[in-house]
């Protein structure tokens, strides 16, 4: 590897895929009407893969609406050149109200107490949740009155309303009905403001599951979170559904040393690994601080080098984690490990290694800490 490229790829790092960034919006816009606009979440700092990054990317393809989890998000996705509705789906403290009318950030109006306090402050623009069984944030269903009383109040811009389906991802019986049940519940909330006279609220009740499995309920928005990424939350669930979809994020990081160990000698913290014959152990520059599970430690992750499986030797480090390499001759220090993604024929995909740490792909992602670089390859 050039010396420049060493630099740039220099202890840990995550590179992304604009073509399976690309394929991925274009599976998600063929599951939706002409009329319905993709708005993805880029929470979390785009689960993980890098919001500023990402903004311009999605809009070269034609994406300019976006949701975020908090205002602060939303600003950064403002100052990264997103044009379109920034909808803030989670609750922001009254002492942050400033930011959302500096940055035009569109607010969930959470319930009629927060959307009172959002009418006192003025100026803001909100879309209304509609809390329709899953009893996190959103005005009940039931209260419809409430639910129009926040609609009018005179010093907010009410553009839209919207649900959250909770049993999306599931095929049982039990789940459909739920679902179908909230959509329902929502669906007649919408006919009954449109008959009130509010005629230009835009909707939406779609994320990632639910665009593959209700995208007949389609609004003029769906919220694609972990498909916008390449997977759905699960292996099975990516199987079934997300088959079509490609993994934007290969992890990566150095082998800083390649140790030889005599049979009978322990490594790492506890000497956790103990060699059952004369073995080398690579030493990566990466660890739980990074966002690599520490429950994968002893065997239970692995990662490729040079286009072959190593087991985690011993207990992953904050800062550095052990791989077995005693059968990959080719083993050496500045060569490269990959967490998640290919090396010759050999794949370690997202959903192997939530499985493999009892998680959600979502969850692996979001957790990718700050210091990896992150960059398109």
């Amino acid at each position: 590897m050039k010396q420049d490229e060493l630099s740039r790829r220099g202890r840990a790092w995550i590179e992304l895929d604009r073509g399976a960034l690309e394929n991925n919006v274009n599976i998600l816009r063929s599951l939706i009407p002409e009329r319905c606009a993709l708005m993805p979440a880029l929470k979390a700092n785009a689960y993980g893969h890098g919001a500023a990054l990402f903004v311009p990317e999605l809009l070269r393809l034609g994406v300019h609406d976006f949701c975020v989890a908090t205002a602060a998000e939303g600003a950064e996705v403002r100052q990264c050149g997103a044009d379109g509705t920034v909808l803030v789906l989670g609750w922001t403290h009254p002492d942050d109200f400033p930011l959302l009318r500096r940055y035009e950030l569109t607010q969930n109006a959470t319930d009629h107490d927060y959307a009172s306090l959002l009418n006192q402050y003025g100026g803001i623009h909100v879309h209304l949740g509609i809390d329709t069984g899953m009893h996190r944030l959103g005005e009940p269903c039931e209260n419809f009155e409430g639910i129009a009383d926040i609609l009018s109040m005179k010093n907010l811009h009410a553009d839209g309303i919207f649900t959250h389906l909770c049993t999306a991802d599931s095929g049982a019986p039990e789940a459909v009905s739920f679902a179908l049940r909230q959509l329902n519940d929502f669906n007649t909330v919408v006919r009954r403001l449109r008959a009130l006279g509010f005629a230009d609220l835009k909707t939406h009740s779609l994320g990632s599951s639910a665009m593959f499995n209700y995208s007949e309920h389609a609004g003029d928005y769906a919220r694609p979170g972990i498909a916008l990424y390449g997977v759905m939350s699960t292996q099975q669930e990516t199987r079934q559904r997300g088959g079509a979809l490609r993994g934007v994020l290969s992890l990566r990081a150095r082998i800083s040393a390649v140790k030889t160990l005599r049979a009978g000698e322990g490594a790492g913290y506890g000497l956790d690994f103990i060699a059952q014959r004369d073995s080398k152990i690579a030493v990566l520059t990466i660890g739980y601080g990074d966002g690599v599970p520490r429950c994968l430690s002893n065997g239970v992750g692995r990662v490729l080098i040079g286009g072959h499986y190593a087991p985690i030797a011993g207990r992953i480090c904050m800062d550095q984690a052990l791989a077995d390499v005693t059968d990959i001759p080719d083993a050496h220090a500045g060569g490269i490990a990959t967490i998640i993604g290919r090396d010759g024929k050999n794949e370690i995909s997202s959903c192997e290694l939530a499985e493999h740490a009892g998680t959600i792909t979502n969850e692996i992602f979001s957790r990718l800490s700050s210091r990896l670089e992150r960059f398109w390859a």
